[in-house]
């Protein structure tokens, strides 16, 4: 049986995202259009975490149906540590999918900053362990 590599191709594609992520947190006072490139990255990273986790999930025997599952399979199986942060991050990512609003976008990006990009760093390099680099 060869392994399920799938996990690691969504590791390489999170890992990119993340970079980007970190790479618009680096901008202290952002404007208008940096705070959206801000939540955009956010927005992608998050997507491609949870999809990270649903496909170490798979290979390791589970069946996650959606991001709300996978979370709650990750945080069961020991792979992420608050999953309350989590299911926060998940419902302040489809706040800011499906509309644009400045004040919605400036609270966002001070969570973004303060508590999502924390969570998705202890993914990345939880993951960056699994992965051997």
């Amino acid at each position: 049986m060869t392994e399920d590599i799938r996990w690691k191709q969504r590791f390489q594609q999170f890992d990119s995202a993340h970079s980007l992520l970190l790479q618009a947190l680096a901008i202290e006072t952002p404007s208008v259009v940096e705070r959206a490139g801000v939540v955009q990255f956010f927005e992608i990273s998050f997507e491609l975490s949870w999809k990270l986790l649903k496909d170490y999930l798979e290979a390791e025997g589970f069946s996650p149906v959606g991001p709300r599952d996978a979370i709650k399979q990750a945080f069961q199986s020991g792979l992420i540590e608050d999953g309350h942060a989590w299911m926060q991050a998940l419902t302040d990512r489809n706040l800011t999918t499906h509309t644009y609003n400045e004040k919605t976008a400036v609270e966002v990006d001070d969570k973004i900053r303060n508590q999502y990009a924390p969570l998705l760093a202890l993914l990345h390099s939880g993951f960056k362990e699994r992965i051997g680099e």
